[in-house]
C-alpha cells in the first residue's frame, strides 16, 4: 500500500506536470516534502493526505481507483452529470454506449 500511495502521488504530480518542489511548496510543506515521499523516507499523514487529494480534485476513493486515467476530468464529468435530468442522462448513457463499440 505504501508503494502505491507513492508511486499514485507521483503519477499525479508528472500528469500536472509539477517538480516535487513546486508541489512541495503548493502544498504549504517544506521544499522537500514531496521528495522525502517518493524516495520513502515517509508517508503523508491523513490530513496531508486529503490535502493531496484537494489538491488535484480528486476524492480519496479516486486515488485509490488505479484503472482511472484522468480522475479529475472524472471527477468533473461526474459533478456535472449530477445537474442533468433523468431524460439526459439517458441521452448520455445512450452515447456512451455508441462510443464503447
Amino acid at each position: 500500500m505504501e508503494k502505491y500511495i507513492r508511486a499514485r502521488i507521483e503519477e499525479l504530480r508528472l500528469k500536472s506536470n509539477l517538480s516535487e518542489y513546486q508541489l512541495s511548496l503548493d502544498l504549504g510543506r517544506s521544499a522537500g516534502y514531496i521528495q522525502s515521499i517518493s524516495s520513502g523516507r515517509t508517508l503523508p499523514s491523513m490530513q496531508a493526505f486529503l490535502e493531496i487529494c484537494d489538491y488535484f480534485d480528486i476524492t480519496p476513493l479516486e486515488f485509490f481507483t488505479p484503472n482511472i486515467q484522468n480522475p479529475s476530468l472524472l471527477h468533473m464529468v461526474s459533478h456535472n452529470l449530477e445537474k442533468c435530468t433523468d431524460e439526459e442522462l439517458q441521452l448520455i448513457d445512450e452515447l456512451i454506449k455508441h462510443f464503447q463499440h
